[in-house]
């Protein structure tokens, strides 16, 4: 057993053993070395991420030499344009507030123009019928008005055709966009389509009224009936603007909530969606019945619109009862022609039902045929434009609170009795000492210039 033992050490003796024991090293060396591996290698990719963080550190930081020589190199060099530069550069409607103003559409000689935004090139087209709009400033009696504002729509998509405005104490104000007008009989459109739906008038229905048609006393308010009672259909009371009519309407039927409902709904108190900024239409609602009446016949000061208002309050009429927001630009383009904005017609909401707005047009109809302008339109019953016309309106007078100006209004529609063209125009004239072109005047001056242009293309077709 001893020789076996001392025959094996023998083997390893000498220079061999020397190998042994290297190889020996070499194995506990690598073991070594995998059990690092292995024990550490989960901390390797955050080993990599401090790295890479640390590297951009030292070379991205401002004041390090890699930033400063970028920067260096970039002086006298224009900033190449970013990605996001054309999308930034599109516009919601209510962005072109802080750009186009009123006055951008009273000095239009064509419907489009340029101006320059943050720098840019743009190019504006409007809705504006240039030949309208230029025909009616031509118009404007500077002499007897202190302020003009007329307002031409197309009712299907509120694109405004026409917004010619003078001022004589600010030439560079536009009366059409002033909210600060008392709305008079105006009004009576909303108090009218009240009364049709929550007192269940038609315009055939009879009212009662005692004393003269334009005044209104605490005693007309009464439910007196005697021998010096007026019987009226309701349509009558409206195209002749009987206040008492009205105002017992709204001091006996109607109540502060329904006419804050209804003027919300027709666009009072809200800023309306429109591409010039619009100051909210305003309207002062008291429970005591004898303001009540007030407000419904419009024998208020408290009750203010613009003539951008009264037209969409015109159009809900021949919209179903539908409010529509206007819109007067039709297309932003930029220097390549890329469009920046295009406009939608919009809906605000729906103002009172079809039924009601078709009812409400026979009270406007017959406003021109027997009421307030009757004899304005009797001698253009046979004119060769107005005579292919189905007309509605509402008229409305009213003196400022010193009786130094007399605010004058129609606000109405005409269609073609054959066809689908149709306009609305809201007008508002304060008159001075003297009473020039009232509004009426105006309204019909427009309805002629417009549709005698489409009566003639048609001809020539």
């Amino acid at each position: 057993m001893s020789g076996k033992r001392g025959t094996r050490f023998s083997k390893i003796e000498g220079s061999n053993w020397k190998a042994y024991q290297a190889k020996l090293k070499r194995a506990r060396k690598s073991a070594a070395t995998r059990a690092f591996i292995k024990r550490y290698l989960k901390y390797i990719p955050v080993l990599i991420a401090v790295s890479a963080l640390a590297y951009g550190l030292l070379n991205e930081f401002p004041g390090s030499q890699t930033h400063l020589t970028k920067a260096a190199n970039q002086i006298g060099k224009p900033d190449p344009p970013a990605q996001s530069d054309r999308q930034s550069m599109t516009f919601k409607k209510s962005d072109l507030h802080h750009f186009i103003t009123s006055r951008h559409i009273s000095d239009l000689h064509d419907n489009t123009f340029d101006l320059r935004h943050n720098g840019n090139l743009i190019s504006i087209q409007t809705s504006i019928d240039i030949s309208l709009q230029n025909y009616m400033a031509t118009k404007l009696d500077r002499k007897n008005s202190s302020k003009v504002g007329i307002v031409a729509m197309d009712p299907t998509d509120g694109r405004i055709l026409a917004m010619v405005g003078y001022d004589k104490a600010d030439p560079l104000k536009n009366p059409c966009m002033d909210s600060s007008f008392p709305a008079a009989s105006i009004f009576k459109i909303v108090t009218a389509a009240a009364a049709i739906e929550k007192c269940r008038l038609d315009p055939e229905s009879k009212l009662h009224f005692n004393g003269r048609k334009h005044t209104l006393y605490k005693s007309q308010l009464k439910e007196t009936v005697n021998k010096y009672t007026h019987t009226i259909s309701f349509k009558d009371a409206f195209a002749k603007s009987v206040n008492p009519v009205f105002g017992k309407i709204g001091a006996l039927c109607l109540d502060k909530d329904v006419f804050e409902s209804y003027a919300k709904a027709i666009g009072f108190y809200r800023i309306i969606d429109f591409e010039i900024f619009l100051p909210p239409s305003l309207i002062v609602i008291s429970n005591e019945p004898y303001r009540l009446a007030e407000i419904a016949c419009g024998f208020t000061q408290k009750t203010r619109i613009s003539p951008v208002h009264g037209a969409l309050i015109a159009a809900t009429a021949l919209n179903r009862g539908i409010l529509i927001a206007p819109t007067i630009v039709d297309r932003i383009t930029d220097d390549n022609k890329d469009t920046l904005y295009r406009n939608r017609p919009t809906i605000i909401g729906q103002a009172f039902s079809p039924e009601t707005a078709e009812a409400l047009q026979d009270l406007m109809k017959t406003t021109v045929q027997s009421g307030t302008v009757r004899g304005r339109f009797r001698k253009y019953r046979k004119d060769k434009i107005i005579s292919k016309l189905e007309i509605g309106a509402k008229t409305g007078t009213i003196n400022n609170q010193t009786n130094e100006l007399k605010y004058d209004w129609f606000v109405g529609y005409a269609r073609e009795r054959s066809g689908g063209r149709k306009i609305i125009l809201s007008v508002l004239v304060a008159h001075e000492k003297y009473i020039g072109t009232r509004a009426v005047q105006y309204a019909i001056m427009a309805f002629k210039k417009y549709f005698n242009r489409q009566f003639t293309k048609m001809d020539d077709r």
